[in-house]
């Protein structure tokens, strides 16, 4: 969208837009032009633009930027609405990463006010202040994105199209703790946990992305694989910083590659579950690293639990550490 946006700058200058817009302005010095200013109402020009930085300032009213800038002062838009007042072919609303930005920053907002949000993550163990802000966990209260994105120059077409809202305008993470997804530094999907009786999981449509937090732990020798957020989360907290999380069970062909490039042991903690299916799918993806030429091992977590439920009912740091000892191939 950067380059979108000087593009549009170079070709439309400032004075030419103000120009057409009936703006009559007088040389003042040789890139300076001056004269009443159109965001206020004054008897004595105060309005000065400048041609070389392409830029304005009132003294009258103190308002100054750029071409984007003045039309979002003078029209009342956003800086996206502006943007497509100037150029419609400029089509800011597909840039998907800027979208689920803005909607990963209003949850995070949220969650400060939410005390049953608060309250949940304490009960899922997760209670440090500086990781929920490091992760950027937020909470999606429900009935407020629609219109806080509209206000930010978003359709409801585009809010629709990548799954935020239903067809009715409501939020689809309605009453979930929320994780962003990122790939390098792009936000590619978000993840929602339920707080309440609403069905636990839900990714936006499309691709969940590479394994999560990857770049942090792309170099360690040892990894640990999880498949669930809030295990990540504990863990993290407990002080282990080489840990992954697969966001099921099922790695999809982004991460089996990134497990398997460079040398590395995979400890892998997926759920022992009372089915099997964890146990299971921990023994599959164990073979399958071994094929790569990765190390794998199984972590011998209690009969019915996940990293998560193992330091919320007690576990701490050493015995986790005891577990990874112990893990088998």
């Amino acid at each position: 969208m950067g380059e979108d946006v000087e593009t549009l700058k170079r070709r439309t200058p400032l004075l030419d837009y103000l120009r057409q817009h009936n703006w009559t302005g007088h040389p003042a010095s040789r890139s300076e032009f001056v004269g009443l200013c159109p965001l206020h109402e004054e008897s004595r020009p105060s309005f000065y633009v400048n041609t070389r930085k392409d830029v304005f300032y009132c003294h009258g009213c103190g308002q100054g930027g750029d071409l984007i800038r003045f039309v979002q002062l003078s029209r009342g838009l956003s800086f996206r609405q502006s943007l497509a007042c100037l150029d419609p072919e400029i089509t800011p609303e597909a840039d998907t990463t800027a979208v689920l930005d803005e909607a990963a920053d209003f949850y995070q907002q949220q969650l400060d006010h939410s005390p049953d949000a608060i309250s949940y993550l304490r009960r899922r163990g997760v209670h440090d202040l500086v990781l929920l802000r490091e992760l950027g966990i937020g909470y999606a209260p429900g009935g407020t994105l629609r219109r806080y994105l509209t206000a930010q120059g978003y359709s409801f077409d585009v809010l629709q199209r990548l799954g935020l809202i239903n067809a009715r305008g409501a939020d689809a993470l309605y009453q979930r703790i929320v994780f962003p997804l990122q790939q390098g530094e792009c936000i590619v999907n978000l993840y929602g946990r339920s707080i309440g009786s609403a069905f636990a999981h839900r990714f936006l449509p499309g691709s969940k992305g590479g394994l999560y937090a990857w770049e942090k732990v792309r170099n360690c020798s040892e990894v640990v694989l999880v498949e669930g957020l809030f295990d990540y989360a504990v863990l993290r907290q407990a002080g282990f910083f080489n840990v992954t999380c697969s966001l099921g069970t099922h790695l999809n062909d982004t991460q089996l590659r990134q497990l398997c490039e460079g040398e590395r042991t995979v400890y892998i903690a997926f759920d022992v579950d009372r089915n099997q299916s964890g146990q299971h799918a921990a023994e599959q993806l164990a073979h399958l690293l071994i094929t790569h030429g990765i190390s794998a091992r199984r972590v011998p977590l209690p009969d019915g639990h996940d990293p998560n439920s193992f330091f919320v009912e007690g576990g701490d740091a050493p015995q986790f550490q005891s577990l990874l000892e112990a893990a088998q191939p």
